[in-house]
């Protein structure tokens, strides 16, 4: 049976984001007295190095999709073999997210036009972070899909640690290295998280598999604790 989410729960996790994102681009595009903090705070931080340039490669496109499409690929494997009438509506919504992340990023760019840290050369056009966007969008999108077909609660867990620790340790490298404004991560943060959420309802809504072979109504049914004559009362 599909699980509704609040609506209390929905505008939150797309109404903060929304809010914060529009702040900061507002403070970019008026260079705001947060635009201030921002590059103080850079400076802070930057520090090339090889370590950092690794971690900032973990938003490439050549790196974050392909584990994308394979948690995908497993995604509709596992639906159709599972049964679900509409196996493959939670791929489909995975891949739509990954294919906005380029549709919104690149307009926003171009229509903020804001130059890079001292640590790149001389451009324009690193409002928001495109491989922050990548990263969150893709290992965001393969774990929120993975966690409902994992039942282990370990590898639930450790599924998504790894998530999180991929998002941060690229946002960490990006700004580390000085290929982007810390602004510039925060606010593909936030563009991430209301595109994971699209992504996470399509999820939710999908209606489940039905009985695998083999396994009877009256075999689900006792395994799922309903009183049987063998059994009594649960």
């Amino acid at each position: 049976m599909p699980v509704s989410v609040p609506l209390r729960v929905l505008s939150v996790l797309v109404g903060l984001p929304v809010l914060l994102f529009a702040l900061i681009t507002w403070q970019v595009l008026a260079d705001g007295p947060l635009v201030g903090v921002d590059e103080r705070l850079s400076g802070a931080l930057v520090h090339p190095d090889r370590f950092s340039e690794l971690l900032s490669d973990l938003g490439n496109v050549q790196v974050a999709v392909p584990v994308l499409v394979v948690a995908l690929a497993y995604v509709a494997w596992h639906g159709r073999a599972t049964g679900v009438d509409l196996w493959w509506l939670p791929p489909l919504a995975g891949a739509l997210a990954m294919v906005l992340v380029p549709a919104l990023v690149a307009p926003l760019k171009e229509w903020t036009d804001r130059p890079g840290t001292p640590a790149v050369p001389p451009a324009t056009g690193y409002y928001p972070s495109g491989h922050t966007a990548t990263a969150v969008v893709a290992y965001g999108t393969a774990a929120l899909l993975l966690l409902g077909r994992l039942r282990s609660p370990a590898v639930r867990r450790a599924l998504v640690v790894l998530c999180a620790v991929l998002v941060l340790g690229t946002s960490y490298g990006l700004v580390r290295r000085g290929y982007h404004w810390p602004l510039d991560v925060v606010a593909s943060w936030c563009l991430g998280v209301v595109l994971l959420t699209g992504v996470r309802l399509v999820d939710r809504r999908t209606p489940p598999g039905r009985t695998p072979r083999g396994v009877s109504r009256s075999t689900r049914r006792s395994s799922s604790g309903t009183p049987s004559s063998s059994n009594g009362p649960s």
